[in-house]
């Protein structure tokens, strides 16, 4: 693939500070999808991209760190402090040889980075619940709270200046595959991807509880969660039997004494990643539309899509536009402005910019060559 003037700017980028539009980018060495879909290979060396988005329509990497990260947590398992001085990066899963080939075996790390360092650098890794998904850190940046898929939990983390510690880990028994904090703090949304169910838990200080009778059930195989930045809506996006379904996305009223689902909607097929912009009036989801299939597959696809929703102050959802994206979208971000989207597509190891105009999705310049597969997006916590 040619290097597009974005791309060729990327790779010159000069060295920049620290602050609120950095974006990460987890690159994840150890999946490739083939004519028989998805397969596990001899893993390389991971990499995490400290993207720097002062200018939002161009992107420029200001650092890179040998890091190891993992398709296979939700595209939700890194996030930057609202101050924008730590990045947090789960690696969920790490592959190891398993006579000719590769297996699977659940990680319980989380990474600190201190984006503050010139260069930044890896600080700390602190132990957590296994195979750590997504991640939410809150409003006022103190607490992180990690989705723990076959821990079956959800890790409590407190963050004090540049120092992280692990304070407990809350019992759901489910897998957690994503977890989102209101904006004031006092409840959390977990995604039980195999029960197909919503977790609500309440926040009072560094105390996380349970309670399993405000169970919200939503559809099949909900796989990340996002809150609205006025804290009253929550959608969820499932990922049905990661078939050619139409799978949903689940508005929650998240505040009053039981939160509960106020309206479905449906993007398309494989809404994995999923984001809403800062300023709460759109949310974008990539679908991967049969991308991770076999070639054989009736549902196989060579593209994804990128659809933008309209997202009303009562939580509705409305499809305004689409784009045609690369092969295996997954992770998606708001420019701190809400004006543009970032999309990566791990198959064709590239990094999409579209700008928002009215309802439309424009795209921005042509794809930027990344050095290895966007498993993961994420910039500042709101």
């Amino acid at each position: 693939m040619k290097l597009t003037v974005l791309a060729a700017t990327l790779a010159m980028a000069t060295p920049a500070l620290a602050g609120p539009n950095d974006i990460l980018v987890g690159l994840d060495s150890k999946i490739a999808f083939t004519d028989q879909g998805q397969t596990n290979i001899q893993p390389g060396t991971d990499k995490l991209l400290v993207l720097d988005a002062s200018n939002p329509g161009l992107p420029k990497i200001r650092a890179t760190l040998d890091l190891a990260n993992s398709l296979l947590g939700p595209p939700t398992n890194l996030q930057i402090t609202p101050d924008g001085r730590l990045g947090l990066v789960a690696n969920s899963v790490v592959h190891t040889a398993d006579g000719a080939g590769w297996k699977l075996v659940p990680d319980d790390k989380l990474f600190v980075v201190d984006l503050d360092a010139k260069p930044p650098k890896l600080i700390d890794t602190v132990t957590v619940g296994k195979q750590p998904s997504g991640l939410a850190i809150s409003h006022d940046g103190k607490l992180v709270l990690i989705a723990n898929r076959a821990g079956k939990s959800v890790s409590v983390l407190s963050i004090e200046g540049t120092s992280v510690k692990h304070l407990t880990d809350v019992d759901l028994g489910q897998e957690a595959a994503a977890v989102a904090i209101t904006p004031d703090g006092k409840r959390a949304l977990a995604v039980m991807n195999l029960v197909s169910k919503v977790a609500v838990l309440d926040i009072s200080g560094q105390t996380v509880t349970y309670d399993k009778t405000l169970d919200i059930t939503v559809g099949a195989n909900p796989y990340n969660v996002d809150i609205a930045p006025n804290g009253k809506y929550a959608v969820v996006g499932g990922t049905g039997a990661g078939r050619d379904n139409a799978d949903a996305l689940t508005t929650i009223a998240v505040t009053g004494p039981h939160p509960h689902i106020t309206n479905i909607t449906t993007a398309g097929t494989g809404p994995e990643g999923m984001a809403i912009s800062p300023d709460g009036k759109y949310l974008v989801t990539p679908l991967l539309l049969g991308t991770t299939g076999k070639k054989s597959d009736y549902f196989y696809g060579q593209h994804g899509q990128a659809v933008l929703l309209g997202l009303a102050p009562d939580g509705t959802l409305k499809v305004d536009n689409r784009a045609v994206l690369g092969a295996v979208p997954e992770g998606v971000a708001f420019s701190r402005d809400s004006r543009y989207v970032y999309i990566g597509n791990y198959g064709d190891k590239t990094l999409q910019v579209f700008g928002i105009n009215g309802n439309t999705l424009q795209p921005h310049g042509l794809p930027i060559t990344l050095p290895g597969q966007p498993a993961s997006i994420r910039g500042v916590a709101r």
